[in-house]
């Protein structure tokens, strides 16, 4: 057999939880959470599936999960209903008595897979020769531990949708440059709501080794990483003149994972956390069409019938890796508890650990 058939094996979702119903699985995971008591936390983003954020102990961002499972002292197992970025982020602010879990290990984010650390590791070394030691790196959350760690060991933060304005003003104060990993659009409508123009923007091709700029060298004042999130890129402009043409009173409210020319002919833009609170926060009868991702979305739309709300992509499919954990796939998961055999144990080398700690620990004291 070979390693990748191995592989493959290891995480097939054995027949006899396909051959479950739904009630009994729901049952049987209730029984467990029951059994296991305050030893196991269960935290879940908020793109998840409904079917799985019903059995969540706590709901949230990344970064937000990550730190409130670091709280969670009497757990020895967290279960991290997400993808395999924010597992390794639980990892890296938990305790070492404390186990992470991620259901499915198939649960991946392909933006955080466009930034490997060996490219990264080149484009740095020929940065470094372009423009010489007047550049300091940032990364989104949503990047893998390898990127946090190498953000880290060059004196740069980590930055979430919430906190990036504040962390990339504070980045200028310390450099005349930013690299900034691995979301091209997040970097790009941030930098220009600061005030930097896009002339002087650059994008590192990590794929050609190249940097895409046609200014002078000495006028460049961002590069951005050559990646973006697949679901909030398939937002355009012409699903925002539909919105405007059939529903005129409608606002259209995105998230900053959206390309510039989306976000700057939207009415708002935020964080995922934004989002919500701007739904919560408004009076009945408001109209909102939402560009993020589609699970939140229906969420927004079942808890809040006062409101109209429709997804500014109505053609648009849920984050695929996200959608990946299931309830039978965190049946399978919380059983192998119950059995001694923690399965999909999420671990991060103290070394690669320690750096990206404090990546989010120059962010966390600024924000």
């Amino acid at each position: 057999m070979s390693i990748l058939e191995s592989i493959v094996n290891q995480n097939q979702l054995p027949a006899r939880y396909k051959a479950m119903n739904e009630q009994d699985i729901h049952q049987r995971i209730r029984d467990i959470k029951k059994e296991l008591g305050s030893s196991l936390f269960i935290p879940g983003h908020h793109y998840q599936k409904e079917e799985v954020i019903q059995h969540c102990d706590a709901t949230g961002d990344s970064l937000q999960l990550a730190q409130v499972s670091s709280r969670q002292t009497e757990a020895s197992y967290i279960v991290f209903c997400g993808v395999h970025f924010m597992a390794e982020t639980a990892d890296m602010l938990t305790s070492t008595s404390q186990t992470v879990l991620l259901p499915d290990m198939r649960a991946g984010c392909s933006m955080a897979d466009m930034a490997d650390v060996n490219q990264t590791e080149i484009a740095w070394n020929h940065l470094q020769d372009l423009f010489g030691d007047t550049i300091i790196p940032l990364t989104y959350v949503n990047s893998t531990a390898a990127i946090k760690a190498f953000v880290g060991r060059h004196g740069g933060a980590t930055v979430t949708s919430s906190n990036a304005h504040t962390i990339l003003k504070w980045a200028f104060t310390q450099k005349k440059r930013v690299l900034f990993l691995p979301d091209q659009h997040l970097g790009r409508n941030t930098g220009y709501d600061l005030g930097i123009p896009l002339e002087a923007m650059a994008i590192w091709n990590q794929h050609e080794n190249r940097l895409e700029y046609e200014g002078r060298a000495e006028e460049c004042r961002m590069i951005l990483w050559k990646g973006h999130c697949s679901v909030h890129e398939n937002f355009t402009v012409a699903n925002i003149d539909f919105i405007r043409k059939t529903y005129p009173e409608m606002k259209v409210l995105v998230h900053p994972e959206c390309s510039h020319e989306v976000v700057e002919r939207s009415d708002l833009n935020g964080s995922t956390k934004y989002i919500i609170d701007c739904i919560q926060q408004a009076e009945p009868g408001a109209q909102w069409a939402i560009g993020t991702e589609m699970n939140l979305v229906q969420r927004l739309i079942d808890r809040h019938p006062e409101q109209k709300i429709v997804s500014l992509n109505p053609y648009m499919c849920p984050c695929l890796t996200m959608n990946r954990i299931d309830s039978k796939h965190l049946l399978w998961n919380l059983e192998s508890i119950l059995e001694g055999k923690p399965r999909n144990i999420i671990t991060v080398e103290e070394q690669t650990a320690r750096e990206g700690r404090l990546a989010i620990e120059r962010m966390l004291v600024r924000s």
